[in-house]
């Protein structure tokens, strides 16, 4: 009777009987744990990759739909109802394809309109796209395409397609549109959380916050430090009837600390709240908030204000972050900054008070949700007299 072991070789299994694979007394020393590391990471990068190679595919063809919409004038030349046809035509042919909807093809047509279609202002050419998001991005473009061809950006294709059309649905121009396709490209932003930066307006209020950081910064760190904050932070999730004092503020903040943690941006990191300095003549401070930026390795000193910005705290704040970087800052961290978020400001004496200030400071104004509410039922009221008029 022919034995397992010959039944098994003659089949050219290198096997002697059947066993559960497992853990064989192997040793796992430092080099196999690098090694293994290694590999995992290179499996991540080859998912990453492929996923993109197929999100570039799939962009590309949809780039491909709306540009024959358009050069073939196809409504011009075939009727109004050409896209709900096209739509239909597509999905009887592939009936198991999603993305053929009529909506999905009217965006089609719609992004392709929106980068081809020279920016009123800027007057950009297609072909200068891509080196735009590059730069934002802080790399070169090497691929450009010549104007005349009128291909799909190559770093279109890392930014799924939904995040797509909620950008050319909500941003105002193509500048604010390829500033946040650069966002999602290198902060992986989720949809929601695209939508709700949209909606808050980051684009018009990132790095517009009065500072001095030309003045108190090196060159290289200066206009990154600013990208760092606000005009006007949207504190909607606090109700003004919460807030009647500083401390108020700063306790609602800390109990929402992770919607404030969205609200300020990507990469920062809660440190604490009122850490206590102690001065050797016996005198004790109290900084409100202190942060981590990791991206940029600085600490973020904040002071909270219930009321409009006078020149006295920008003092303050400035001990603050000298505090800060003489016992928090780290070998290899950039200088500390400090924000300064007040009930409300004045462009022209928050200047002033920062002129002399040696430590970077940036000042911003703040947004409760009755203020939200109020705009809403403005908005709503001039909605109804309009339509009465008409």
């Amino acid at each position: 009777m022919e034995s397992n072991k010959g039944k098994y070789m003659k089949e050219g299994k290198n096997v002697e009987k059947p066993s559960f694979v497992h853990r064989d007394g192997m040793t796992a020393d430092k080099e196999y744990v690098e090694w293994l590391s290694d590999v995992k990471k290179r499996f991540c990068q080859s998912q990453i990759k492929a996923s993109i190679r197929v999100n570039t595919t799939m962009l590309e063809f949809y780039w491909s739909i709306g540009r024959d919409l358009v050069a073939l004038r196809a409504e011009e030349r075939w009727g109004a109802g050409v896209v709900k046809q096209f739509a239909l035509d597509m999905q009887q042919a592939f009936p198991d394809m999603s993305g053929f909807s009529f909506t999905n093809v009217k965006y089609m047509k719609r992004w392709y309109l929106f980068y081809n279609e020279h920016d009123a202002k800027s007057q950009r050419p297609v072909d200068q796209i891509s080196q735009q998001v590059a730069d934002h991005l802080g790399k070169e473009e090497k691929s450009q395409q010549p104007a005349d061809q009128l291909e799909m950006p190559g770093v279109f294709g890392q930014v799924p397609w939904f995040h797509h059309v909620i950008i050319i649905s909500k941003a105002q121009s193509v500048d604010e549109a390829l500033f946040y396709v650069g966002k999602v490209i290198s902060e992986g932003w989720s949809r929601a959380f695209l939508e709700h930066q949209m909606d808050t307006h980051l684009y018009e209020t990132q790095g517009s916050a009065i500072t001095n950081f030309d003045t108190t910064l090196p060159i290289s760190q200066s206009e990154s430090a600013k990208e760092l904050l606000k005009k006007e932070y949207d504190l909607s999730f606090i109700t003004v009837e919460e807030v009647k004092k500083e401390k108020d503020l700063e306790n609602a903040l800390a109990n929402n600390i992770t919607r404030f943690l969205l609200e300020l941006g990507r990469g920062f990191s809660y440190v604490g709240r009122q850490m206590e300095l102690q001065m050797p003549g016996g005198q004790t401070f109290f900084p409100d908030l202190v942060f981590y930026h990791i991206p940029q390795h600085r600490y973020v000193v904040v002071e909270l204000k219930a009321v409009k910005f006078i020149p006295e705290f920008a003092g303050k704040l400035n001990f603050y972050v000298t505090a800060a970087d003489k016992l928090l800052r780290g070998e290899g961290d950039n200088p500390s900054v400090g924000l300064l978020i007040c009930k409300s400001t004045d462009k022209t004496i928050v200047e002033w008070s920062l002129q002399d200030i040696q430590k970077p400071l940036g000042v911003a104004s703040y947004q409760l949700q009755e203020v939200v509410e109020r705009t809403i039922a403005e908005l709503e009221n001039i909605e109804k007299h309009d339509d009465e008029e008409v």
